[in-house]
Formats: C-alpha cells, sequence, structure tokens
C-alpha cells in the first residue's frame, strides 16, 4: 500500500486526529500492510504485545476463552479501529485474542515500540491514547453491567437495537442489518447460549417484530421491539 494512501487513512482516525501532517507521514513510513482470511487469528491470548492495529477493511472480533473451551466475545470491530491497543497501556502478552471475521479483512500494524516513541514526541496523542483507552473500558463495563442486571431475553433485543443503529439501514419504520453473525456468536457476545438465541429471535419473528436469515435481520418497527 503506497505511503500517501496510509497517510489518508490514518488521519481519518479520531486517535490519531491530533498528530501533524509530518507525523502522519511518518507513522505511516513504518505501518506495515497485512491482509488476513477470514477467521484467521490475527492474534492469540499469551503471544507476545509488541503490535498495535488499524482496521483498514473487514470486521475483526476480539475474546477469550473460558477455562471449559467457551469462546467469549468482547467486540466485534468495524474498519477505522485500533486494536491490540492494551499494549500501548503496558500489557506485555495478549489478554485476548482477535480474529478475521466472516470476511478477509486488511489492516495496519506498527511496533509498539515505535508508537511510543511517537506518543512521548506528542503530549496530545498521549491524551487522545488514554481517551481511547478509557471509553474501551467503559464498554467493558458496560457489558459487565448488562449480564448483571439484565436477563437474557433483554440482552439479546439490546443487541439488535444496538446493532440496528450502528449498522442498518432504515427503510420507513424497518431497518435492515446485514450482519454476518451466526446465531452462535451473538450468544457470545450477548453471554447466553445458541439454544436461547434462537428461541428469542424465533419468538421475536412470530410477534412480527423481526424478520431474519442467515445474513440479515429485518426488524419491523425498532421502536416497538426496544
Amino acid at each position: 500500500m503506497d505511503t500517501s494512501i496510509k497517510s489518508n487513512y490514518f488521519a481519518k482516525l479520531p486517535v490519531l486526529s491530533q498528530l501533524s501532517q509530518v507525523e502522519l507521514e511518518q507513522l505511516a513510513e513504518i505501518a506495515q500492510f497485512r491482509r488476513a482470511p477470514k477467521f484467521q487469528f490475527i492474534f492469540m491470548s499469551d503471544e507476545v504485545a509488541d503490535q498495535v492495529y488499524f482496521l483498514i477493511r473487514g470486521r475483526v472480533k476480539t475474546g477469550t476463552f473460558s477455562m471449559d473451551g467457551r469462546e467469549v466475545i468482547k467486540e466485534i470491530l468495524q474498519p477505522e479501529t485500533l486494536f491490540g491497543d492494551l499494549a500501548l497501556a503496558g500489557e506485555a502478552r495478549r489478554s485476548e485474542f482477535a480474529q478475521a471475521l466472516h470476511e478477509d479483512v486488511e489492516y495496519l500494524s506498527v511496533k509498539v515500540s515505535d508508537f511510543l516513541q511517537l506518543m512521548q514526541q506528542n503530549q496530545r496523542l498521549i491524551f487522545a491514547c488514554m481517551a481511547h483507552l478509557s471509553q474501551r473500558l467503559q464498554r467493558v463495563e458496560d457489558r459487565l453491567a448488562k449480564l448483571v442486571l439484565k436477563d437474557a431475553r433483554e440482552r439479546i433485543i439490546e443487541f439488535l437495537v444496538e446493532t440496528a443503529g450502528k449498522e442498518g439501514r432504515r427503510v420507513g419504520y424497518e431497518t435492515l442489518v446485514k450482519h454476518h453473525l451466526t446465531q452462535q456468536d451473538i450468544a457470545n457476545l450477548t453471554g447466553t447460549s445458541r439454544q436461547t438465541v434462537t428461541s428469542v429471535l424465533n419468538d421475536l419473528r412470530k410477534s412480527n417484530l423481526i424478520y431474519f436469515n442467515r445474513n440479515s435481520i429485518l426488524i419491523r418497527d425498532i421502536e416497538k421491539l426496544a
């Protein structure tokens, strides 16, 4: 990938908005373009955390595995997102995995040591990264609160509403969400079981609140669903 293209990409990221054009170009020069086919792990738990990553195309899921081998998804990352970012907070070895979802992904990787050096030269970048990590922590805390305070049905419905807000295309009262997530993925994201997700989705369909197939969900009226 051409350096100017990488520089233009970096300029669109909120976390890098405080960098000058010269600094963006410096970052672009040291960033390595990478591709990962669908389902490939970009990094695994306990690997050395010596890179940070910037997602260009496709979607990436991050998460962990429980003691019994069950996958727990933390987030589904969209393009123009920084990930592997705990390395900037001192993480020496990965505490989670990052995996390409149901399509090939493209991303840029930068050595943590190089990025930290850039941070030392730009105090505003330090504050931007602190804000980014704080928002990440807030999302984790919000998710934990939902697991404690809401039942499985409420969590699944809230996931549908949030996904529609982020990725949905509104047509009148209806909202179409092309998600490419399996029911097991939804279960892993909402802290439920695949059987529970199937049951809730079928119930919502019988109530004519949604229609769904393998690749999309049509929400009839998002206000009624919420």
